[in-house]
């Protein structure tokens, strides 16, 4: 086991061995040392006294070659024990007598060696010249001392030492069992006392001192670390109970937020803050003040279930005045703490006093620099609220200043997301019409030209066949009617999603007109086909007295209300109530300044001060509409008809409201049918009435007249009205035989008057034909006839060289005063 491992009294007595051990180990060491080395010092002396003296006495022999009295002289060293081996050495070298003479020759050195005296294997060996006199060398003597004697002596001595340590220890162990225990039973006790402390934590455990020694004051040390101990724990004790309620604190605050963090709205906010408080804090009253910046008072936003006290009696919404008491300095931003209310005379905190309270906190509610309420809190027990409370109240209401700012800033936001959810429906929403308005326009063209010949005779049937039945005139009217529709409809196709910028003039129209045509036009669908179905839609129609007059185009109008009409039959495939009415009401405000926003686009002549307006109604008993399809009906290409559908009707009658400045409004609701409201600004009778005129429609002057189009059936038709009017046509189809023909015309000195000429033709189109008709007659006059003119007039495209653009398909009216503009009347 290791010396660390071993008890204090093994520990002291292996020390004490070990020392006592030591001790007498290096005191026999030193000694049998000394011994050794003055044997050895002694061993030399000797060796080399008796070989001078054999030396001597060996001269005559080796002097005389006698070696009978060599060895006689070899064999007197029997009388020294310790000598082992002895031989003498001629001058030569040669080996001349031993000692003893049993030993072979083999046994001594073969030569002398090096004179001296030395230590050599084991034994003490030396080495003499003989010498006689002043004469050289006579030989050499050899002498060997053993050992073996010093070596029984220091073994004798190593057993003396041995026997004398172990003594020494023995002696050693009696004489320290004392003086163990003196130094272990002290130890023992500390180790026993710190036991104590450690398993049973009793720290009032306290060592008895036995002397003044070391251990005495590690004893003393040891009593005293206890006191501080003892005085450490219980000042953790005191710090846990600290922390413990700081930790309730904290887990309160933590779950008032979180309960705050779950609501948007400031008075459920305020209710959970308040009852937190009353069942946790705990308090005895609590409420919450929001400054009222028109007064200098504050308002109760929310009161606790204790705060119902007749004495108290604070009710939600009144007003507590501001004194210059502690709600003032908390206005200011400061926390203010009342020990006892009691004293004061202020009318706030007397209140809370009558009730019972004395302790009082109001910590401010701080939001962006300002305070804009308080917190209050209050107990019945004077100084009752700590410091630690104070610091609570403080902290709570930094979080309920802020989740307070958080719902306001919710609120707003809930707003903003509403305007922007609204404005991109509204930007999609003209997105979609945008894309119809430049799809439209691409195909006005193609359709334009497909009705121009059709316009073009039924304006020269009715002008010129006087033989028509007036049954076929009204058909060739409605003909008309309906080719204007179709044109002006395509026109606006693109235009729809905006208020209109080049519009058609507008006038005054009397709504029940219109109801009256638009029922008559679609009976065959709302009556005959229902019919056929077996169902039945009953009409009803209610038209305010003395007519419906607004401002606008009465095809625009017509249009939608075609529309409404024809969705409403859809809506009822079984049958039901169609009703027509119209009406007058007080508009609204805004409804006012968008109706004079648009009259401010007309002409001077007709802006009027709108306060009234006039209405047109269509309703249905259909199937009605979710809010959901009530929300998308408006946009373009939604529909609910599957492929019956293509959802533009709604569109178009939002497009038309647009540009009548008219406000549009659709009740909705499934299985009980559809209301779509038109609400028109009204208009004074002073503005021009629909469908009068007071143009000259004579015809002008017969005229050499060049047309240029790529269209056989327009060259024909348009050729065959100007005939009708005297005027000598020439047809080129195409632009480049439309220069050409122009060319050869002057060439021959009969140039043409004026040129009609269509816009998009193959190779050469429109705009390259007027350059070149102005490039060799610059005061020809070039009228620009296409498919595309309202869109040319919109957007401010007129082509240069073009003296005037007509639209497709062409009125006979309008063509007439084109060219008496520009060639002059008959």
């Amino acid at each position: 086991m290791p010396l660390r491992n071993l008890p204090i009294q093994r520990k002291l007595m292996v020390m004490l061995f070990a020392t006592t051990g030591l001790v007498l180990a290096l005191t026999c060491a030193a000694f049998i040392g000394y011994q050794y080395v003055a044997y050895r010092d002694a061993a030399r002396h000797n060796l080399a006294t008796l070989g001078r003296v054999i030396a001597s006495n060996s001269t005559a022999a080796l002097a005389f070659d006698n070696t009978s009295d060599a060895r006689s002289v070899l064999s007197a060293l029997r009388a020294e024990k310790h000598i082992t081996r002895a031989a003498l050495y001629d001058a030569h070298g040669a080996l001349f007598a031993r000692y003893p003479g049993s030993l072979p020759p083999g046994a001594f050195p073969r030569s002398p060696g090096r004179p001296g005296v030395r230590f050599e294997n084991g034994a003490l060996v030396g080495y003499r010249i003989v010498r006689q006199g002043t004469n050289g060398a006579l030989g050499a003597l050899y002498l060997r001392w053993s050992l073996a004697a010093l070596h029984r002596q220091i073994l004798l001595y190593s057993l003396i030492a041995t026997v004398l340590a172990g003594l020494g220890v023995l002696i050693a162990y009696v004489i320290s069992r004392p003086v163990r225990r003196q130094v272990s039973r002290p130890v023992l006790v500390l180790a026993e006392a710190a036991r104590a402390v450690s398993d049973r934590r009793d720290y009032s455990v306290r060592v008895a001192k036995i002397g003044n020694d070391e251990l005495g004051v590690l004893t003393d040390a040891f009593n005293q670390m206890l006191e501080q101990i003892t005085a450490d724990v219980a000042e953790r004790s005191r710090a846990r109970e600290r922390l413990q309620r700081q930790l309730s604190r904290l887990d309160l605050l933590q779950r008032i937020t979180r309960a705050i963090g779950e609501r948007q709205d400031l008075p459920s906010i305020f209710r959970v803050v308040i009852g937190h408080l009353e069942d946790n804090l705990p308090i005895d009253f609590g409420c919450i003040l929001l400054a009222d910046p028109e007064e200098d008072a504050l308002k109760v936003a929310s009161v606790g279930t204790r705060g119902s006290a007749p004495e108290v009696a604070l009710r939600e919404a009144d007003k507590v005045p501001v004194d210059r008491d502690g709600l003032a300095r908390c206005l200011r931003g400061d926390l203010v703490y009342e020990a006892d209310i009691a004293p004061t005379l202020f009318e706030f905190p007397q209140r809370l006093a009558r009730g019972g309270l004395r302790a009082l906190v109001v910590a401010p509610l701080l939001g962006e620099n300002r305070v804009f309420g308080m917190l209050v809190a209050a107990r019945r027990a004077p100084g009752s609220f700590s410091s630690a409370d104070c610091e609570f109240l403080r902290q709570l209401s930094e979080h309920v200043a802020l989740a307070a700012h958080q719902a306001q800033l919710y609120d707003a936001l809930q707003c903003a997301y509403e305007d922007l959810r609204q404005s991109q429906q509204s930007l999609l929403q003209q997105e979609r019409l945008r894309a119809l308005g430049q799809m439209a326009s691409g195909v006005a063209h193609d359709i334009n030209n497909a009705i121009s010949p059709i316009s073009l005779y039924a304006d020269t049937l009715l002008e010129t066949e006087v033989g028509l039945s007036e049954r076929a005139r009204s058909y060739l009217a409605i003909i008309q009617q309906a080719i204007h529709d179709v044109s002006e409809t395509v026109s606006r196709m693109r235009e729809f999603y905006r208020p209109r910028e080049t519009k058609l003039p507008d006038a005054r129209v009397d709504l029940n007109v219109v109801v009256r045509g638009v029922l008559e036009l679609t009976r065959a669908r709302w009556r005959d086909q229902a019919q056929e179905r077996g169902a039945v839609i009953e009409l009803r129609t209610r038209l305010v007295d003395g007519g419906a007059f607004v401002l606008g185009a009465e095809s625009e109008i017509r249009d939608a209300l075609t529309n409404l009409v024809f969705n409403a039959v859809d809506a009822m495939p079984d049958g039901g109530v169609l009703s027509v009415t119209t009406g007058t009401t007080i508009m609204r405000s805004d409804q006012a300044e968008g109706a004079n926003a648009h009259l401010d686009n007309t002409s001077a002549s007709a802006r009027i001060a709108v306060s009234r307006g006039v209405w047109l109604e269509v309703s249905d008993t259909g199937v009605g509409m979710d809010e959901e399809t009530r929300r998308r009906c408006l946009e373009p290409f939604f529909t609910t008809k599957g492929e019956r559908g293509t959802g533009m009707g709604l569109a178009m009658v939002y497009g038309m409201a647009g540009r009548h400045g008219a406000e549009i409004e659709i009740d909705s609701e499934p299985g009980r049918g559809t209301a779509v409201r038109l609400v028109f600004p009204t208009v004074s009778e002073n503005a021009p009435t629909a469908g009068k005129s007071s143009v000259d429609g004579r015809p002008p002057r017969p005229a050499r007249i060049l047309i240029v189009d790529d269209d056989p059936s327009i060259i024909q038709s348009l050729g065959e009205a100007l005939r009708n009017d005297g005027h000598a046509v020439t047809a080129a189809d195409g632009g480049q035989a439309g220069v050409d023909a122009f060319g050869a015309a002057l060439d021959r000195g009969q140039p043409f008057e004026l040129v009609i000429t269509d816009l998009g033709m193959p190779h050469v189109d429109g705009r390259r034909v007027a350059a070149a008709v102005k490039a060799r007659s610059p005061g020809t006059p070039v009228i620009l006839l296409t498919g595309w003119g309202q869109r040319l007039k919109t957007d401010d495209e007129v082509p240069p060289h073009v003296d005037r653009v007509l639209n497709k398909p062409p009125r006979l009216l309008d063509l007439r005063l084109a060219l008496a503009e520009f060639v002059g009347r008959s």
